[in-house]
């Protein structure tokens, strides 16, 4: 990749999430899940883990949403893991991010870049950082989301936004479901966040250099990917509410699939030169 383009002008906030792409082979949460926690009605990692910040990210001036909710990840998990808060830049997102696209402001797929995220990991505060999995979430299912962020699981949302939600945003209201055509999903506001905490009223996300609190009606309205994003299966409550078994299990096959790919492959390829 050449040097990072030139932002647009007029930079407020920029979508950046391309049409959501659908795989049936995708692991789902749901069967990953061991008995069910307590949960307490309200929790954020943020309440939990003081100090830390919510930055843009580039994101008012770049269509780089996917990379910067993989940012507001990393952050967190890494404050759980090293104890300190690492300093993630806005060129370290926007690098990702180009490189990603070939070099062009075309925004990302999601499933797409967690499949690199997962394989190839990403370049942070000068270190490389890969997840260990990820897995779909049924986001119409209340207590699948609750129970990811209260695992501090990352939790990642893909939206087709109403233009209401930019009216609520710039009012510091929080996402609600509403009617005409202001309430209808715009395919133009493809957007991902990370998020955190929920609350009773529903999950709340960080994006566009804040903590934004959305209802569970405007998630089950607008959301249309929802993954668990596992970096490791280290801490009490991971191990306790997953089982590490199937999903090791779940990515063992993932290499056999890829190494029988790649044999059948060099198989065709010999055949061609006989």
């Amino acid at each position: 990749m050449k040097a990072i383009p030139k932002p647009r002008p007029g930079g407020i906030v920029r979508f950046g999430k391309r049409k959501a792409k659908r795989d049936d082979r995708n692991l789902m949460f749901a069967a990953l899940l061991k008995a069910p926690p307590a949960l307490p009605a309200e929790y954020d990692f943020d309440v939990a883990h003081h100090g830390i910040p919510t930055p843009m990210f580039g994101n008012d001036q770049y269509g780089d949403c996917v990379i910067a909710g993989r940012a507001h990840q990393t952050l967190r998990f890494e404050k759980a893991e090293q104890n300190k808060l690492i300093a993630i830049s806005d060129n370290d997102v926007l690098h990702e991010y180009f490189g990603e696209t070939g070099g062009t402001d075309s925004g990302l797929v999601v499933l797409d870049s967690l499949k690199e995220w997962r394989k190839q990991g990403w370049l942070a505060a000068k270190r490389r950082y890969k997840i260990k999995a990820f897995a779909q979430i049924d986001q119409a299912k209340r207590s699948e989301v609750k129970r990811a962020v209260f695992m501090d699981i990352g939790v990642g949302l893909g939206f087709t936004l109403p233009n209401a939600a930019l009216t609520q945003f710039y009012a510091g209201k929080p996402w609600a479901v509403v009617g005409g055509k202001a309430g209808q999903p715009n395919p133009k506001n493809g957007h991902y966040v990370y998020v955190p905490g929920y609350t009773k009223s529903g999950p709340v996300c960080v994006t566009w250099g804040r903590k934004q609190q959305m209802s569970w009606a405007f998630l089950v309205k607008y959301c249309d990917e929802a993954y668990a994003i596992i970096d490791a299966i280290d801490t009490a409550k991971k191990k306790r509410g997953l089982d590490a078994g199937k999903l090791d299990a779940f990515l063992a096959g993932l290499r056999k699939a890829k190494l029988a790919a790649t044999k059948r492959a060099a198989a065709r390829a010999g055949g061609g030169h006989g």
